[in-house]
């Protein structure tokens, strides 16, 4: 179905409301988007995921993780509940420099949110937006994740090679994933510092290194965990809470959701800058 731009344009008001109100918002957007799964049905789905499953008990694979998934993450579209560890005086500067466009008592409707241009979400940010399904493949060597947000994805390799010294910087990091028992390990670095590590406008260097663990509890449920070890930016690890991923019902769909810069255009000229009162 063809994407509608006026309803696009509107649903990106969320970007100028509260924080509390976002989560509705974004399940109204997604209705108004016409994707292929309608926002009805990603409302049932998600209720159905926060519920006692049929399949819970079903046997599974610890070591399979393929599946369409839902996240639930801490609230705040960050990596924890609880602050940050203090700051660096580099990271205090480039979070002060920051100025979200959502985020509590830091939004600022005309901010400087990379997203608001179209630049890429990055990783980790990208697993906080829960309303949007990640799928995970396995594959010989590799561990892929799409993200439907922003319609991106992820390499993880599995092949045995080292994590590289000195990489590249890229927006979802350079990775590799490794077993250790039923826990899968992911280590990853070389991140492109543009980005930001929640809505909030946590910075991070090019050198963060970001370790995961993934853990498949039950048939439903994936448990994992975040450390960003950054030491430009932070004066000690930052240790996420303990965040799930819970397998969606055959039903849902990923979708073609592109972040396109002319009507992300349209949408600042007609909408955020007269909202924000710019002149």
């Amino acid at each position: 179905m063809k994407t509608d731009n006026t309803a696009m344009k509107v649903a990106k008001c969320m970007k100028l409301v509260p924080f509390a109100a976002l989560p509705l918002m974004l399940l109204g957007a997604m209705q108004s988007w016409g994707q292929t799964t309608s926002g009805a049905e990603i409302q049932a789905q998600q209720r159905r995921a926060s519920t006692s499953s049929a399949t819970k008990s079903l046997p599974f694979d610890h070591h399979d993780l393929s599946g369409i998934w839902w996240g639930r993450t801490p609230r705040g579209f960050t990596m924890s509940a609880t602050p940050p560890p203090p700051m660096t005086p580099w990271g205090q500067e480039r979070f002060n420099q920051a100025k979200p466009g959502l985020s509590g008592a830091r939004a600022q409707p005309l901010g400087n949110d990379p997203i608001m241009v179209c630049d890429p979400i990055g990783y980790p940010r990208v697993m906080f937006w829960t309303a949007y399904p990640i799928e995970i493949l396995q594959v010989p060597g590799r561990t892929l994740m799409f993200f439907d947000f922003f319609y991106a994805y992820r390499t993880i390799w599995t092949d045995g090679r080292k994590l590289e010294s000195d990489p590249d910087p890229r927006w979802y990091g350079n990775s590799v994933g490794r077993w250790d028992g039923d826990t899968f390990i992911v280590e990853s670095t070389g991140f492109e510092d543009r980005s930001w590590i929640d809505a909030a406008g946590h910075p991070h260097s090019e050198n963060m290194k970001l370790e995961e663990r993934f853990h498949r509890v039950d048939h439903d449920t994936i448990e994992f965990t975040m450390t960003i070890d950054d030491p430009k930016a932070y004066t000690k690890p930052w240790v996420s809470d303990k965040m799930t991923l819970t397998l969606a019902d055959a039903k849902t769909k990923m979708r073609e959701d592109i972040c396109v810069p002319t009507d992300e255009a349209v949408y600042k000229d007609q909408m955020r800058n007269p909202a924000g009162g710019a002149k």
